[in-house]
């Protein structure tokens, strides 16, 4: 098939590599280079230095909505467009210019979880399960058929980018059996069981002590890499990014042994932090020739 690949991070990495390997894949779409780094040189995102490597083109359009870039995009002449992560919403005529429309690579088993952070959420609401889905887009967000899905577990000590990279993969093999199988029959989302997975606010990343054990784990796994769950150590902002619950009890927010940590019931065990300044290490690592401050704020 001819195919157009829209996408922007690593998360569509994986699915472009193995639509490049069985199929035409004739631009790959992505957002523009952003600046990064100290120096703030803009660079271009993981989906367009995968594509270059590939030598495939790349196109990088701020909006879609210009008759102009809509016309560029038919010009094609796509069979089907493959959306995963690409960060612009795709008018009706861009929907409608590939033969077999435009299918999205969406990182929860929809209904549950449309929109921004299905990864994050599904953690952060201890979700028992998530998957993949492959659904055929249309004007609303996230709301179209589902043609295919995957499912996982989340494990105990998932993080966000532990069951990224697991869904991630996942993406891109369902995608090219999905493919391969055209045409499926699309089956309309349930009107029951919709969530909306809003974009993640940095004001939720402060850990709030008082709160059980078990989310407390929730909220340090499911912002772990990003933003990161923080709290105040002395007058230094430690980032906690790897952890479990554990029997323990105390007042919220005493070191009870190492990183093992008091909250309003129960406790949390930190397995991987990072200080102010410094790289992310394991917690014995972190604890070496710091005095700690005994409570956590």
């Amino acid at each position: 098939m001819r195919v157009i690949v829209m996408g922007t991070p690593d998360f569509t990495v994986p699915a472009l590599r193995a639509l490049a390997a069985r199929h035409d894949v004739v631009c790959v779409y992505s957002q523009p280079a952003r600046p990064a780094g100290r120096g703030q040189v803009p660079r271009p995102s993981p989906v367009a230095r995968a594509a270059e490597a590939l030598g495939i083109e790349v196109r990088t359009p701020a909006k879609l909505r210009d008759a102009p870039a809509q016309a560029e995009f038919a010009a094609l002449g796509a069979d089907v467009a493959v959306v995963a992560a690409y960060g612009l919403i795709l008018p009706q005529a861009i929907l409608d210019a590939p033969r077999l429309g435009c299918l999205n690579i969406h990182a929860s088993l929809l209904p549950r979880w449309r929109g921004a952070a299905p990864i994050h959420r599904a953690i952060l609401a201890g979700d028992a399960e998530t998957g993949v889905a492959i659904m055929q887009m249309e004007a609303g967000l996230d709301t179209g058929p589902v043609l295919a899905e995957a499912r996982t577990t989340i494990c105990p000590q998932d993080t966000t980018a532990d069951l990224h990279d697991r869904l991630s993969a996942m993406g891109a093999e369902l995608i090219v059996d999905v493919l391969d199988r055209l045409p499926l029959p699309a089956v309309p989302q349930p009107a029951e069981g919709v969530t909306y997975a809003a974009k993640i606010d940095k004001a939720e990343a402060r850990i709030d002590w008082s709160r059980p054990a078990a989310e407390v784990d929730r909220l340090i796994r499911g912002l772990s890499p990003f933003p990161g769950a923080w709290t105040m150590a002395g007058g230094e902002r430690l980032k906690l990014l790897r952890s479990r619950v554990v029997p323990g009890s105390g007042a919220p927010g005493t070191m009870l042994d190492g990183l093992k940590i008091a909250c309003g019931t129960g406790a949390i065990e930190v397995l991987e932090a990072q200080r102010e300044g410094k790289r992310a290490t394991l917690a014995a690592e972190v604890l070496r020739g710091w005095a700690t401050p005994g409570v956590l704020q």
